[in-house]
């Protein structure tokens, strides 16, 4: 029996925790939380709510009583702010990187300047700006820009020009918002091309791909509307996806690897974690968007239901160095998850309101995200609130699954009907066969 700390309270850690549970072995699980999500207390052993998870003290004092034998630090935040180190200093192992390798996701000028530095392929052309200085004319130079915070902002510290950014003053506001903000901002030359996300368990000097999966991050059907922490994703049967060439993946294969060597010699620490990259497939290639330093949400719950190997054995071949040793298997099925979210999000989210959830099939997985458990029910906190995962031999399976799901909640929310379809997924397709020609 393993005795396991899961640090977080999202739709991700109710899926890691699922995924925990499962083991043969057995497991003791302990959460270290900042809200009650039902899903993970109902798989819980001991559930400890504390005011943030960003609180050191606390997490000293709960570890230190429950005497895991490893950690998952779930969240982007207390990765960033060191928790992995502050858990090593007791003896406990994380999977999850220290605050040094964290910068690959809370700094992008970090990752930019080490793949530039160690001529690893990917980058685009960039430049990082600590004043107004030259931002202008370097948009201008680059005609299609991308402006990115170099920081965390939850998935919306990224806007693009023709999309989010219509001329060269909005450009400017953005830039000079993050420099307020951060001290810093990055300009980069705009990919045309296919995004897709492969996450990839790394042991420091081992690199295991999970199934590659699409992310979809505008909130409203057809990809328009602001940007959000992602509305769902879809993943196929083959683990690679309808518009990628075996080559795509062999490319971002190749790319994560060498950021997993990179980040070695220039920390002296090994990245023990998931290496989550943010890929586009071009005309030219892959290219690297970026890099998070722990499981994708909602792409987590994509990959660990397909996971075969026993997951505490692959957790703990990440801390021994040992991915190598270990083959790690997926089942072949897509998948396909939908979120609903509060009417109004991401700008201005209903919150505090009573959702009910009705009769969804049993091969339908859900999975708890801002939601709060009252005595009465479910209530809206504000961000993504359910995740509906259908999994089938074919894309249109697991669509169909999800769809029929989705529709279950009621009350004031909303989800994209579009994503996993065929029209959709075709618009990929041909998308990227115009581009290649």
């Amino acid at each position: 029996m393993k005795r396991i700390l899961l640090i977080g309270n999202g739709a991700r850690e109710h899926c890691i925790a699922e995924t925990l549970k499962r083991s043969p072995q057995g497991c003791e699980l302990a959460i270290f939380a900042s809200a009650i999500n039902p899903g993970i207390q109902a798989l819980a052993n001991v559930y400890h709510n504390v005011d943030t998870l960003l609180n050191s003290e606390e997490l000293k004092k709960f570890a230190g009583d429950f005497r895991p034998d490893f950690a998952i630090i779930g969240p982007e935040n207390p990765i960033a702010e060191g928790a992995a180190d502050i858990l090593q200093e007791m003896g406990v192992p994380s999977v999850a990187p220290l605050y040094e390798l964290a910068k690959l996701e809370s700094s992008k000028s970090f990752t930019r300047d080490l793949v530039a530095k160690y001529k690893i392929p990917g980058n685009p052309l960039f430049r990082v700006f600590t004043s107004p200085d030259g931002l202008r004319e370097y948009m201008e130079e680059l005609g299609d820009y991308v402006v990115k915070a170099d920081g965390l902002m939850g998935g919306k510290g990224v806007r693009v020009s023709g999309e989010h950014l219509k001329t060269y003053e909005e450009g400017v506001a953005f830039a000079m918002a993050c420099i307020e903000k951060f001290g810093r901002t990055i300009v980069e030359e705009k990919f045309i091309g296919e995004e897709f996300s492969l996450m990839s368990f790394v042991d420091g000097t081992h690199v295991v791909d999970m199934p590659a999966v699409q992310d979809h991050k505008r909130a409203y059907e057809g990809d328009t509307g602001p940007n959000t922490g992602g509305m769902g994703t879809y993943s196929d049967a083959n683990h690679s996806l309808p518009f990628l060439l075996p080559k795509d993946l062999e490319e971002a294969h190749e790319i994560t690897v060498k950021v997993a060597k990179a980040l070695y010699e220039e920390t002296g620490d090994y990245y023990k974690g998931i290496m989550y990259g943010g890929f586009i497939t071009t005309k030219d290639g892959v290219r690297l968007i970026e890099y998070n330093a722990r499981f994708g949400d909602p792409e987590v719950m994509n990959v660990l239901p397909l996971l075969k190997t026993d997951f505490i054995t692959v957790c703990e071949a990440i801390l021994n160095g040992t991915l190598d040793q270990l083959a790690v298997e997926f089942e072949a099925k897509a998948t396909v998850v939908k979120y609903v979210v509060p009417e109004g999000y991401p700008v201005s989210p209903c919150k505090g309101e009573k959702i009910e959830v009705g009769p969804v099939p049993k091969s339908v997985k859900i999975y708890y995200a801002s939601v709060d458990q009252k005595e009465d029910g479910l209530y809206l906190s504000g961000s993504r609130a359910i995740a509906f995962v259908g999994i089938g031999n074919t894309l249109a399976e697991a669509e169909a699954l999800a769809a029929g799901a989705v529709g279950s909640v009621k009350g004031p929310v909303f989800f994209r009907h579009d994503i996993g379809t065929a029209e959709l997924i075709q618009k990929r397709v041909d998308h990227m066969k115009e581009l290649r020609a």
